[in-house]
């Protein structure tokens, strides 16, 4: 099982993804990629030379269309996934976002076939052990 954990900072080499909680006129923004039949928090991986900032705010335009939106760090988290065989667990690490959507563009233009604004969080989760808790934890740190 996944340990999720949270830190105030860490050295920006460690931040290897970007996450962000969307919200829109007070309601959830989540998004379903086009391989998948899951919902998701907006993110992914930061690509070389790019900032953890910049990439958040191209994840979210890329897998939720938004236009005009602010948003901001919440912290650093880290995801660890016990190996199997040994049962050792490597540290991921990325840092979670907020942001709060004002306009969307007409079109999805990448790998997302949707999105899904709503009052509800999903049941069917693509890291139902991992997104729910990055929600917590953004609303507990005053985010949301």
């Amino acid at each position: 099982m996944p340990e999720v954990k949270f830190y105030g900072e860490a050295d920006d080499s460690l931040l290897k993804y970007a996450v962000v909680v969307a919200r829109a006129g007070g309601r959830w923004v989540f998004c379903k990629h086009r391989e998948r039949d899951t919902w998701e928090v907006p993110g992914g991986h930061r690509e070389a030379g790019e900032s953890i900032g910049d990439a958040a705010r191209r994840e979210l335009r890329e897998e939720t269309g938004a236009k005009e939106y602010t948003i901001r760090p919440v912290c650093v988290y880290s995801v660890a996934v016990p190996d199997s065989r040994n049962g050792d667990a490597e540290e991921t690490y990325g840092m979670l976002f907020c942001a709060e959507i004002a306009s969307f563009e007409e079109e999805l233009h990448h790998e997302i076939e949707r999105i899904r604004i709503t009052d509800r969080l999903p049941e069917a989760w693509t890291y139902p052990l991992i997104q729910p808790k990055l929600i917590e934890e953004a609303k507990r740190r005053g985010c949301l």
